[in-house]
């Protein structure tokens, strides 16, 4: 069976809201990265670890013009991108990697 790529543009937003633009083909594996800081250099030293924004693609060529693409906007563009559909500035992998618990078995 042939694998399905999928890939993926990001923006990752610290609580400040300093923004990273990245590109990946594991979406999950590369937030889970960010979020403890594991990934040297801008995002660790500035805490940028909440994903605000993704699209997903399914050819690489298409993500990677798309990345370029958005890293060329100016900021207030950026933003406007994130608010359109996600005005809060919500992490929206906050529960990534957490197990769930049934709530009858919370305490």
């Amino acid at each position: 069976m042939k694998r399905e790529w999928k890939f993926y543009i990001y923006i990752l937003a610290s609580k400040s809201r300093r923004l990273y633009t990245g590109m990946t083909n594991s979406l999950f594996n590369r937030v889970m990265q960010h979020k403890p800081g594991e990934i040297d250099g801008f995002t660790k030293r500035y805490k940028i670890n909440r994903l605000v924004y993704f699209e997903e693609f399914k050819y690489v060529r298409n993500c990677i013009a798309r990345e370029k693409e958005l890293k060329k906007w100016s900021r207030t563009k950026k933003i406007a991108l994130i608010e359109e559909l996600n005005p809060t500035w919500e992490d929206l992998a906050k529960d990534w990697g957490k197990a769930l618990v049934p709530p009858e078995l919370k305490k």
